[in-house]
């Protein structure tokens, strides 16, 4: 498996690592992996492999079978050889708008209490389909709560549950579309807010910031009906 080193630290930026196999298509399999995989509506992350005075450009990162991360060249080039060590270095304001928009889009999840249908996150904006027949808050009050959210600078954690755990407890579970691995023995839990009375708790694999503040102000965008009870909603980044 390739250890998920995002998982722990999701501010490393860079991290030396080994090639531990090499995919057909063109791929690189690392024993350790500061790059997010595309996942659960999040792009993987984009940057650099640097080994011997050679540098390859990063174009993503997707899953492979089981735990490996497989990381995709920008280009036809070269590659690292079995065995090799290399730096592996984040494109970090990329991945630093998708941790903010992906933290953004957990509060839009508390202020909009309905089971949400899909999600997407870009690096200017992210939206949520929700499955709700009407819209019940009229603009402004979602862009307030929003950033009254940011406002607080709420401290966001992480923590690990069981399957069994998350049985017992299925409203943990905002999304239809995304279910957690409910075989894992772990599944790891995203907290914004205080352990005794968090705004958001449930089930997530992505990268987040470690404070809402971090996230800067909100412009909630377009809302779009797509069917008869699914409301898709834009969030933006202002800055």
């Amino acid at each position: 498996m390739t250890q998920p080193l995002f998982l722990d630290d999701p501010y490393l930026r860079d991290a030396p690592a080994v090639v531990k196999a090499l995919t057909e298509e063109g791929g690189i399999i690392l024993d350790r992996s500061v790059f997010y995989p595309t996942s659960g509506g999040q792009p993987g992350d984009s940057g650099w492999l640097n080994w011997d005075g050679q540098s390859m450009p990063v174009a993503t990162a997707i899953r492979g079978q089981g735990d490996d991360i497989i990381l995709v060249p920008s280009e036809a080039m070269a590659l690292p050889p079995l065995g090799a060590h290399v730096t592996q270095v984040l494109d970090w304001d990329r991945r630093h708008r998708h941790m903010r928009l992906h933290t953004a889009l957990h509060l839009l999840t508390a202020v909009i209490p309905y089971p949400v249908t899909g999600g997407q996150i870009s690096v200017t904006q992210g939206r949520i389909d929700f499955d709700m027949p009407d819209m019940t808050q009229d603009r402004e009050a979602i862009n307030a709560a929003l950033n009254a959210f940011v406002s607080e600078d709420l401290v966001i954690s992480d923590g690990w549950i069981t399957g069994a755990e998350l049985e017992a407890n299925p409203h943990l579970v905002k999304t239809m579309a995304v279910q957690p691995p409910r075989g894992a023995e772990r599944i790891r839990l995203v907290r914004i807010g205080a352990p005794g009375g968090p705004i958001d708790l449930q089930p997530c694999g992505g990268t987040h910031v470690a404070r809402t503040g971090e996230i800067g102000a909100l412009r909630l965008g377009r809302i779009e009906k797509q069917g008869r009870q699914n409301r898709r909603i834009h969030l933006h980044l202002e800055s």
